[in-house]
């Protein structure tokens, strides 16, 4: 083996690489190329999604989804797993995801977890556990929710948990009957964030953050939205609404696709909807800098990083 080779062995332990960072940072294209600098070292590498609205099955173009004829034939896990009118739940994704990523460990590849979704990406590379679940408070809760709507539920929510409030979007009925029901069995708090001082699931794990400076970024949002409508997002919507899209409480509020919605019901223009995804876009962007940021051991680079010598020096 040569000196290049000599930091990776195939008999070494498997490793979770974790590719991180805001939307429209350009995690998807480092983590392929990062999967073929492992391979051409000898150590093959699957892709494990973390992308929440990517678990589903035909929400393509506004989650810029990867196509199949696009995987340079690197094995790729976790995407279209999903029907559109199915909810995801995060407890339900660790588990799916950690025995998906054991799968690969067991074939003796690496795994490479990649997404911006944090609440997913931090289920998976912690120690992070959820609270139980209680079906009589959670029924009694969903029957107020119907009856006196989200934004009383969540009011209540505020004054009993600002912090988990803070965290959850005000319309979505389905998180705040969740951190009600976990409130009403007597914890203090929803406790679904990442932990003060987190220990990791998997070692060896490596985590590579992707940056790009703000103003680029912005310039790359905007553009990607703009591109998504012009890539044909709201053909897609239609074609999703027409197998029930919006009798799911998830992928139906997913940003763009609320906006298409928008704009076939008349409710927006094409104009005000690009608008108003581009703003949304923005938004969640500084959320997931703000979240991985919080990550202990990242090793930020920029998109068009050398893979080669990411993978030579795992740290």
């Amino acid at each position: 083996m040569s000196d290049r080779n000599a930091s990776i062995h195939p008999g070494d332990a498997p490793r979770l690489w974790v590719v991180v960072g805001a939307t429209g940072t350009g995690k998807t294209d480092l983590s392929l190329r990062l999967a073929e600098a492992l391979a051409s070292r000898g150590r093959p590498a699957e892709i494990v999604n973390a992308d929440a609205m990517q678990l589903y099955r035909g929400m393509d173009i506004g989650t810029a989804k990867l196509p199949e004829a696009e995987r340079r034939g690197i094995p790729h896990h976790l995407f279209d797993v999903l029907e559109p009118t199915d909810d995801a739940a995060v407890a339900w994704y660790q588990s799916a995801a950690r025995a998906v990523i054991e799968e690969i460990f067991a074939r003796g590849a690496d795994a490479i977890l990649v997404g911006g979704s944090g609440l997913y990406v931090s289920s998976v590379v912690y120690d992070f556990r959820f609270p139980p679940r209680d079906a009589a408070a959670r029924s009694a809760l969903e029957d107020e929710l119907e009856r006196e709507g989200a934004a009383v539920l969540y009011e209540r929510l505020r004054a009993r948990d600002p912090e988990t409030a803070a965290r959850v979007d005000p319309r979505n009925g389905r998180r705040i009957v969740r951190a009600l029901e976990v409130l009403a069995q007597g914890a203090d708090t929803h406790g679904a964030a990442l932990p003060a001082a987190p220990v990791r699931w998997h070692e060896p794990t490596t985590i590579i953050g992707v940056e790009v400076p703000r103003a680029e970024l912005v310039v790359r949002l905007d553009a990607r939205v703009e591109g998504m409508w012009a890539a044909g997002l709201l053909d897609e919507v239609a074609g999703l609404r027409a197998r029930g899209f919006e009798r799911g409480t998830t992928a139906p509020r997913a940003i763009g696709y609320a906006q298409a919605l928008a704009q076939l019901d008349g409710a927006l223009t094409e104009d005000e909807a690009i608008a108003q995804t581009q703003a949304l876009t923005r938004r969640y962007a500084r959320r997931q800098v703000s979240w991985f940021r919080r990550y202990d051991g990242v090793r930020w680079t920029d998109p068009g990083a050398d893979a080669g010598t990411l993978a030579d020096s795992p740290g």
